[in-house]
């Protein structure tokens, strides 16, 4: 609910919890931890208060574009896969765990899965990230990289049936079912909504489209079961940030962001 100049008005703040079943203590306590976390900064009191980002939660705010890119893209068919593999593995002594398991977050967080012990899988190039990652944690020399067109597990080197052992896919889609319900009702939610019911859908639905697409590695369509739910879930979430959009929504940082980087993606009107 950060607005654009990075202040959140409180009054807004507690009508929207309230819709979504928060009382006022509750609004309290969390703005009070917030504040003590130093997360942000707090002038006023009550309905009254103004909440200010700082500066570093503010460095925090903006999605990867490049990641949303990537995922209409290849919804859209227009980032064919190339066939090659992305390798990594890594072997980091037990003394510096901290930089071990920064690696294997690093990794999973582009989308790798393991596929035995100290080595993992991508679809994707990521090689770049990855040794800018071991360097700044001093491990640049225990990472190596391979790329392939040919990989075979057990056995299976079939690519979609590779995927379907190594990545969570029945999970992945349970998250874009969800998504997509969440994304039907608040299309049809949306004409009889008041200012706050708005803003209230708009953050359930950010929050939905998070809660799908932070596990999912974005795996090509040339590996994933046919139609991919995935792909209806996000193309139903890009029409209702179109439709929010032009529903005058208060100036939320995150809402105007999504809003404009899907119609710079898909085209679609704002």
């Amino acid at each position: 609910m950060i607005r654009e100049d990075a202040t959140i008005d409180a009054a807004e703040l507690y009508d929207v919890a309230a819709a979504l079943g928060m009382s006022d203590q509750q609004v309290r306590l969390c703005i009070k931890r917030l504040v003590a976390e130093g997360q942000f900064t707090h002038e006023g009191r009550g309905r009254r208060a103004v909440l200010r980002a700082t500066a570093e939660t503010r460095a925090v705010l903006t999605p990867e574009i490049e990641y949303l890119r990537l995922m209409y893209a290849q919804d859209r068919g227009l980032a064919p896969w190339d066939g090659v593999w992305h390798l990594a593995a890594f072997a980091v002594p037990e003394a510096n765990r901290a930089a071990r398991d920064a690696m294997r977050d690093t990794i999973v967080g582009l989308g790798g899965v393991a596929i035995q012990g100290g080595l993992y899988v991508s679809a994707h190039g990521w090689e770049d990230q990855l040794r800018a990652t071991a360097g700044e944690l001093g491990i640049g020399g225990q990472l190596t990289t391979l790329a392939s067109t040919e990989l075979s597990i057990g056995g299976s080197t079939e690519s979609s049936e590779l995927a379907a052992r190594l990545w969570p896919l029945d999970r992945l889609a349970a998250g874009h079912e969800r998504l997509l319900g969440t994304a039907e009702r608040v299309l049809s939610a949306l004409p009889s909504a008041d200012a706050t019911a708005r803003l209230t859908l708009a953050l359930v639905l950010a929050a939905e489209f998070d809660r799908a697409l932070e596990p999912d590695p974005l795996l090509p369509p040339e590996l994933l079961p046919r139609p991919w739910i995935g792909a209806t879930a996000r193309a139903a979430v890009a029409e209702c940030w179109t439709e929010l959009d032009a529903a005058a929504l208060p100036p939320i940082r995150l809402f105007r962001w999504y809003a404009r980087a899907l119609a710079e993606i898909t085209g679609a009107r704002r």
